[in-house]
């Protein structure tokens, strides 16, 4: 009996034996393939974490929201780097050569972006609306509308992306309050005509010395201004404009006059100077050379002076009677005196004898 029953006991228990050894080998090829799966996805994993950073840019990794090093260490240059993937690091990618651009909101009458893009402007209403027209106020008590753009880098990448919720907000308020300080500082003509160059100088100091006074971090490049009167009085700063085109061009030619007037005195001046001093030189050269030619003739003349006046008098007059075809020369007197010559000559021609009659 208990042989029968321990072979009834055992008999059953065969096919659950094999079951168990499929379902374990099963379960250990699962277990196989879920450690393979789980080492591809740890890999996948670590491997995510490899980033690149251009080279103009540069690279910052927040772990758990906070810069992985202090200051310029924490920055990372052109090239391949690795981080633990999000969530645990975070890479921020910093343009740091590219050119920033910001412009100002103050200043300036409403239009649109699409305005702006197709250069249509809204015709000027009868004034401006205080709710949506920006201007600015100048010195003399003016009203303009002007607007600025300002270029600029960023220098010290971890102040301007971390010191700050919004650096790019920070510098365009900088912007407007630079417009609006520099405006009040300068007239309408000094801004709009006279000083176009200073006072955009002016509103480029401004924005740099907030700036540098709020540590933004940044290198400003270029400033650019553009300044017009109200669209309302279009028509009468025209008219101011022609009338000092009309002035400026009245005063240069008025110069333009008195550099060629002074430029021709100056030459005639030069000129005569030159032939006075021509002519005193030469005047000097002659009388030196009469005074040596008296010089000369004075021991002649001391040896016998009546033989040398008569000598003198016989080659001057010899001269100065050349082209006369008749000469006469008197002698003088033993005692110097000049002889006396008289000449009868009539009053009148002798009348012509009558013909004879025939």
């Amino acid at each position: 009996m208990s042989d029968e029953h321990d072979h009834h006991d055992h008999g059953p228990e065969m096919p659950d034996d094999a079951g168990s050894q499929a379902l374990a080998e099963a379960l250990r090829s699962s277990f196989a393939i879920v450690k393979i799966v789980m080492l591809l996805m740890v890999f996948v994993f670590f491997a995510s974490g490899f980033f690149q950073v251009g080279p103009q840019e540069k690279g910052v990794i927040l772990r758990f929201g906070k810069p992985v090093g202090e200051g310029q260490k924490a920055l990372l240059s052109a090239g391949l780097h690795w981080s633990f993937p999000y969530p645990i690091d975070e890479v921020v990618k910093i343009p740091i050569t590219e050119q920033q651009i910001v412009m100002s909101t103050v200043g300036w009458y409403f239009t649109t972006p699409e305005q702006e893009m197709s250069g249509e402007e809204l015709p000027a209403g009868v004034s401006l609306n205080p709710a949506i027209d920006g201007y600015v106020i100048t010195a003399d008590r003016n009203i303009i509308h002007t607007r600025a753009t300002l270029r600029y880098h960023i220098d010290d990448p971890i102040r301007y992306v971390f010191g700050f919720a919004s650096a790019s907000n920070t510098v365009q308020n900088a912007l407007n309050n630079a417009l609006l300080f520099a405006a009040a500082r300068f007239t309408v003509d000094d801004i709009l005509l006279n000083r176009v160059n200073e006072f955009r100088e002016a509103v480029r100091q401004r924005v740099t010395d907030l700036t540098e006074a709020e540590q933004l971090g940044i290198i400003i490049e270029q400033c650019d201004i553009q300044s017009i009167p109200p669209r309302q009085l279009q028509s009468v700063f025209s008219q101011v404009m022609t009338s000092r085109e009309n002035r400026n061009k009245l005063l240069i030619d008025a110069q333009s006059y008195t550099n060629r007037i002074l430029s021709q005195a100056g030459a005639q001046a030069v000129s005569l100077t030159n032939a006075a001093a021509t002519a005193s030189a030469n005047y000097v050269k002659s009388i030196n050379a009469e005074a040596a030619r008296f010089g000369d003739l004075l021991p002649y003349y001391q040896s016998n002076p009546s033989l040398f006046v008569q000598q003198t008098f016989v080659q001057t007059m010899g001269q100065v009677l050349t082209n006369v075809q008749r000469q006469e020369y008197l002698p003088t007197h033993a005692d110097g005196k000049p002889i006396e010559v008289r000449l009868m000559l009539n009053d009148k021609p002798p009348e012509p004898k009558p013909a004879p009659s025939p």
